[in-house]
């Protein structure tokens, strides 16, 4: 019908926008042709009119959704039997839906898990996993509000993006005045209302600060006593640990308070029985070996779902239900089509746990980490009811690197003040296990018995069956979801210029993941098989020998033939080859002059990750590094002017590396 009205109004100077019913006429020297027009208009509207309600009572019985999210937070709330957390409204809401307790984030950071969340794909099949990387995603996939605005719903994002890819097309509406009030008479709805609450940046800054932004908005009875947190086994034990705990803490009670404004919005709207509600944080807590760390601290989330009467046949559950299974983000935008009576996309690998869709339950749930800021990280962790299995592709960097953002905090000033005074020799194991030098390849806890995730089962004899299986079940996943994790952002950059990265990392002549694992699998042995790693410094493929000359930097004493295969590989064809090399290099303190030319190379690249990764280089290695600090520091003083004023990008992330390089 619509295509017909405009068939017959012709190439007339009207424009309609349909989205909001509003008409934009230009000024016509033809009045005899204008008032036909705008008869012809008179009876478009009527007709749409009647058409459109006529739409709105197919789609009004379908149900409402809310997703209210919070930021940086594990199951910090009574109803999970936190004793230190006071939450009177989630509790309440717990307790009249269904309290989910092995519910995870994709990512321990919150743009890829943002981007997994509103797109139902994996961000490491998207090549979205890198915070505040820009990579295009596929015309083909479209997002869960694209979907459910194809099917009548309003769709309102108040207000929070952060995708790590741009769409303008995906809402109705996404700001602060975002609401779901805004929506057509009787129109179902979709509204996400992110609550920043609880996110890591709060609990920065100094008492006063903190009291006039927060403190303030609590009495004295609901803030939290720092002698009554229950610090974890890895943390130093301190007063300032305690305090800042204790702010995060207030933060969560603050929050849900801001859940339950929300929750009297619906029912002033009377929509509280119409509604289905999602609550969940993005990923787990925002403190050190928790965000951007793969442990439960880092991507156990909060997950509660409230459905009202009318849809309970929908979920065969009781409210107060606790349900054990395991469900994953990944999961989340198939559940919320099913509880709409909409299947999913065959791109959306997740499996519905609710609605007319639901699928069986899940076995592992898998999460990711990866470069953050400036500083690169590559792990992987696949999790059942009761083991926790983390693989390390960088285990020669620590668990805590540096990183310009996070270490202007106080928690991580005191935890370095307090590690100073503390010998490695003298911390419990506990402690240690924050605080190696490198990491161990692979990690295996039993969740049941270690909840902290301390006791490193994976070399363990009696867990090697164990061992073996979650290993396989993370390798098949990675294959399956064509990771492109192992794929550095250098190299993705120079390879997408037409095509995007999901196209890219399921081309095997281009991203060969098979045999990457293959290669990455080597550093597992016992001892490590050092002579096949170097041997692939000459495959033909430039991402094999990326990874082998990465890999080395894990040898403890490599044999002079293995260093002299390296030299070799600082004169490769690809620079990030030789980049690699030359970290490896330089961390085995043989950061030669050929080296060092290698990294002020890569900081002109034209390539801004390539760029960044030599940044990075260089303030890890700097003391290696001396011929070159001169050229650097100028590089430094012109890469921050360029990069002044912004709050992401390469460039940024190199000045904050290279500020971090001459400030020790």
């Amino acid at each position: 019908m619509f295509k017909l009205f405009l068939k017959i109004i012709g190439d007339s100077n009207i424009h309609l926008n349909t989205n909001y019913f509003t008409l934009n006429l230009k000024p016509s020297f033809e009045m005899k042709r204008t008032t036909n027009i705008l008869h012809y208009i008179i009876i478009f509207f009527i007709f749409f009119t009647c058409c459109q309600r006529k739409s709105l009572n197919i789609t009004q019985d379908k149900p409402n959704i809310l997703w209210i999210t919070c930021e940086d937070i594990t199951p910090m709330q009574g109803s999970y039997g936190d004793q230190v957390a006071f939450t009177p409204n989630l509790d309440k809401l717990a307790s009249e839906g269904i309290q989910f307790n092995n519910a995870y984030s994709t990512a321990a950071v919150c743009s890829p898990a943002r981007s997994c969340l509103i797109s139902g794909v994996y961000a490491t099949t998207l090549g979205t996993q890198n915070l505040r990387s820009e990579f295009k995603i596929p015309n083909e996939i479209r997002t869960l509000p694209h979907i459910l605005r194809e099917n009548g719903y309003y769709c309102t994002n108040n207000y929070k993006e952060d995708y790590n890819f741009t769409d303008t097309t995906i809402w109705n509406e996404s700001s602060h005045e975002s609401h779901w009030r805004n929506r057509l008479k009787g129109q179902p709805f979709f509204s996400v209302f992110n609550i920043e609450t609880t996110h890591q940046s709060q609990i920065f800054g100094n008492d006063e600060s903190f009291y006039n932004k927060y403190g303030k908005l609590l009495t004295d009875e609901l803030r939290h006593h720092p002698d009554s947190i229950q610090i974890a086994p890895y943390y130093f034990d301190s007063p300032e640990v305690r305090k800042l705990w204790a702010r995060y803490y207030d933060l969560v009670t603050i929050m849900d308070q801001q859940v339950a404004d929300l929750l009297g919005q619906l029912r002033e709207d009377g929509l509280e029985e119409n509604t289905i509600i999602f609550y969940f944080s993005d990923h787990g807590t925002g403190m050190p070996r928790a965000k951007r760390a793969l442990y439960n601290s880092g991507v156990k989330v909060p997950f509660i779902v409230y459905v009202p009467d009318k849809y309970k046949h929908m979920i065969n559950q009781t409210p107060g239900t606790i349900n054990n299974d395991i469900v994953s983000f990944v999961d989340f935008p198939p559940t919320i089509l099913s509880l709409a009576g909409i299947p999913h996309p065959e791109y959306m690998v997740g499996q519905s746990f609710l609605g007319d869709y639901r699928g069986s339950p899940r076995e592992y749930a898998f999460a990711t980490s990866d470069r953050v800021d400036e500083a690169f990280e590559l792990s992987r962790t696949v999790k059942n009811k009761k083991f926790s299995y983390i693989r390390n592709f960088l285990p020669h960097l620590p668990l805590i690197q540096p990183n310009y953002y996070s270490d202007q905090s106080e928690i991580m000033q005191e935890l370095y003040r307090l590690k100073a005074l503390t010998p490695y020799s003298r911390m419990t194991e506990a402690q240690q296990s924050m605080w190696h030098p490198r990491r161990s390849p692979e990690e295996l806890y039993d969740l049941e018995n270690d909840p902290f995730e301390v006791n490193n089962l994976a070399n363990d004899p009696a867990y090697n069956n164990v061992l073996l299986d979650m290993r396989r079940a993370l390798k098949d996943w990675m294959i399956e979801t064509h990771d492109t994790g192992l794929i550095p952002e250098s190299f993705l950059l120079d390879n997408t210029m037409e095509e995007p990265a999901y196209n890219i990392a399921q081309n095997q002549n281009i991203y060969p993941i098979d045999e990457i694992l293959t290669l990455n699998d080597l550093i597992l042995n016992n001892p490590i098989d050092e002579l096949n790693l170097a041997e692939n410094l000459s495959d033909s493929h430039e991402l094999i020998r990326y990874w082998a000359a990465l890999s080395l930097q894990y040898l403890d004493n490599p044999s002079q033939l293995t260093i002299n295969k390296l030299n070799h590989a600082l004169n490769d064809t690809s620079l990030l080859v030789k980049l690699a090399a030359a970290e490896t290099l330089c961390a085995l303190n043989i950061c030669s002059d050929t080296a060092q030319k290698n990294i002020l190379d890569g900081l002109h690249s034209t390539n801004e990750a390539e760029m960044l990764y030599a940044s990075r280089i260089y303030e890890l290695y700097k003391e290696q590094a001396t011929a070159i600090k001169d050229n650097v520091m100028k590089f430094h003083q012109s890469i921050c002017e360029k990069s002044h004023s912004k709050w992401k990008g390469y460039d940024l992330y190199a000045c904050w590396a290279l500020t971090e390089a001459f400030k020790r």
